[in-house]
């Protein structure tokens, strides 16, 4: 019997099976060993909140111990997802403000503030004064502001201006406008402790001001300030897959999501005395590779090459060619120090937030981030001798890619230097060429063949003329499919996507960055209403999200803030929401009447993109542009008409 494939990629595929063969236990075989899966945690109706239970809801017992139903219980579980994932993107962006208000303090060297001209927009809409004040002074109080948004005692978020004002306005109206980043987490951990609050429209109202002050607070403060920091991103080429690791030189990953750590992981690899020790060790150099966000994040700012997403990191050190793979926070497998061990391989944890049993810890200081860097590359060096060259097996597959599209590069793209804008992206949906715009975003999914899912939604949707843009893993997975060459256009678009695409240059699929750059896509968003034409709110774009792999919390508080914000958002592999059949509807379809936004589930590729392009077509037609359009050749004098 053939054995079944479990990668939609081929590299990743051969990895498998090696190490299927060669007896070293991946995240499959883990996966394998627990089906079948508890269907009460799968369907959200277990309660472990009190240790009066663990209770699950039954035919027998359709209330807990404290009486809580299945409705209760669900909302619970879900807005403590919520609070999870809005916890891990919104300490990363704390940290990331903490180094940027060092770093504007003189008191960090090796970092510095790259993008001035970022710094003054930032400044611009959280309303600090520039005029007669140094950059540092600028910069400062832009650093202190973004502190205080997580623990402040009064006032609410001061991002969420960058919202389209309808937006903002409904926000208020219905009382999810978050106050501070932690109040919003905190509250949902005291609301869903035992015997608290017990509906599950009030325990989704908070779940919705948590998940607004993840996507419009901690994510955007931590891209923001990122971009400030080591550069905003512009397009620019890159290479994905295993493949790029070699055979002759010392092979480092970075893995994981914060960017102060990779950013002088970039350095310290390039550095000459590091260099001359691989050279010592008999390296023909050093390649640094990304896995997992912090690929996208060194990317699309150095065109360091991706070796993979999440579920290929096990896969990289199966290569036997990886001299340490170096970690920081989320998405990290423990299942990670057992395919070390069969190698040379060193696994590092570099923070303090991140210790795992078996690894090396050499913690990352951000007070002395170069000389801290090197020490861990130098680990990585020390390890070449040790590699056994009978047992390096590394794929040959890998792919040209574009990567790096922001809110400001796309700006550029479509307008130019004197004529930045929306405009042309806007025009193109109002005549048809676009027939919408999709994100498609998320993990990748041990339950589902890795990356399969995230192609072929991507490969529809362009096909039927959707502009897709891409974040995380998804955009990895895509980019490993070609889909992210400007070539994909003519190979797999539709004639009018395809059209555009060839005019201005682009790929049909968009990298937008990492996970926590979901709010460069809100940002966007934005800046199509802003533009005009597209109505008044998010929640009139022909515009649907979607996240075909999802696995973590973090998902969920990104799916929710995107519903918050106006969104339809489709889930792949299912929901833990099936056991509450009236919590799952109000999911589904009651928020839509209140936010203009929804949940919905899709079990695979076909009706995944099948239910988001029903609903553009649904939004083109609620704005009157869902006939086609007669295409007009510019003559002079309507050119001349053009705003310059």
């Amino acid at each position: 019997m053939a054995e079944e494939r479990k990668s939609y990629d081929a590299a990743s595929q051969e990895m498998i099976t090696a190490m299927s063969e060669g007896g070293i236990e991946t995240c499959w075989d883990r996966d394998a060993k627990q089906k079948p899966h508890c269907k009460f945690g799968v369907q959200g109706i277990c309660c472990r909140i009190c240790f009066m239970g663990p209770c699950r809801i039954t035919k027998k017992a359709d209330r807990g111990v404290c009486g809580a139903d299945a409705n209760t219980i669900a909302a619970r579980n879900f807005v403590r997802m919520i609070a999870g994932g809005a916890a891990a993107h919104s300490d990363h962006g704390r940290d990331v403000a903490h180094v940027f208000l060092e770093t504007a303090k003189g008191n960090i060297p090796g970092y510095e503030l790259k993008d001035k001209q970022k710094l003054m927009d930032v400044a611009g809409y959280l309303g600090v004064e520039v005029d007669g004040r140094s950059l540092q002074e600028v910069a400062i109080e832009i650093g202190e502001i973004c502190m205080a948004e997580f623990g402040k005692p009064h006032g609410t978020l001061k991002f969420l201006q960058r919202a389209p004002e309808k937006r903002r306005k409904l926000w208020k109206e219905l009382g999810v406008e978050p106050r501070a980043v932690d109040r919003e987490i905190v509250e949902i951990m005291h609301r869903t402790h035992m015997g608290v609050d017990q509906e599950y429209h009030s325990l989704m109202v908070q779940g919705t001001r948590c998940a607004i002050g993840d996507g419009w607070g901690g994510s955007m403060i931590a891209t923001e300030l990122q971009d400030v920091l080591f550069g905003t991103p512009k397009p620019i080429r890159g290479v994905v897959n295993l493949g790029i690791l070699k055979e002759d030189t010392v092979n480092i990953i970075v893995h994981g999501h914060e960017p102060a750590l990779s950013e002088m992981i970039v350095v310290a690899a390039g550095d000459p005395e590091m260099l001359k020790l691989a050279g010592e060790k008999g390296a023909k150099g050093i390649t640094l590779g990304g896995m997992c966000c912090t690929a996208n994040e060194i990317l699309m700012r150095h065109g360091i090459p991706t070796a993979g997403n999440f579920l290929q990191q096990e896969l990289a050190i199966g290569t036997g060619a990886v001299e340490a793979m170096i970690v920081d926070v989320q998405c990290i497998m423990q299942g990670l120090t057992k395919t070390a061990e069969c190698f040379h391989t060193r696994l590092v944890t570099t923070s303090p937030k991140g210790h795992i049993p078996g690894a090396t810890h050499i913690e990352f200081n951000e007070e002395d981030p170069i000389e801290s860097a090197k020490e861990i590359v130098r680990t990585a060096i020390e390890a070449f001798p040790n590699r056994d060259k009978g047992r390096v097996r590394i794929p040959k597959h890998k792919m040209d890619m574009i990567a790096g599209f922001t809110h400001e590069s796309v700006m550029y793209t479509l307008g130019g230097s004197f004529r930045t804008g929306y405009r042309p992206l806007n025009d193109n949906i109002i005549n048809g060429r676009i027939r919408g715009i999709a994100g498609v975003v998320g993990c990748c999914n041990a339950k589902t063949m890795h990356n399969e899912f995230h192609v072929k939604v991507c490969r529809e949707l362009i096909k039927n003329d959707v502009l897709v843009l891409q974040t995380g893993c998804s955009a990895i997975a895509a980019a490993m499919d070609g889909l992210m060459r400007p070539e994909a256009a003519e190979e797999h678009a539709g004639p009018g996507l395809a059209e555009v695409c060839r005019a201005v240059g682009i790929p049909p699929v968009l990298h937008c960055g990492s996970c926590v750059d979901n709010s460069r896509l809100l940002i966007a968003a934005s800046g199509v209403v802003a533009q005009g034409g597209l109505g008044e709110d998010i929640s009139d774009l022909p515009l649907a999200g979607a996240a075909p792999e999802w696995m973590s919390e973090k998902a969920i508080s990104i799916g929710h803030y995107f519903v918050a914000s106006g969104v339809y958002t489709v889930f792949g592999i299912g929901l833990p929401t099936s056991g509450a059949p009236e919590f799952q509807d109000y999911l589904f379809t009651g928020l839509e009447g209140e936010l203009g936004g929804m949940w919905d589930v899709a079990e695979n590729a076909k009706e995944m993109a099948a239910k988001m392009i029903a609903h553009i077509d649904k939004k083109r037609a609620a704005l009157g542009i869902d006939k086609a359009r007669e295409r007009v050749l510019y003559d002079m004098d309507m050119r001349r008409e053009l705003e310059v």
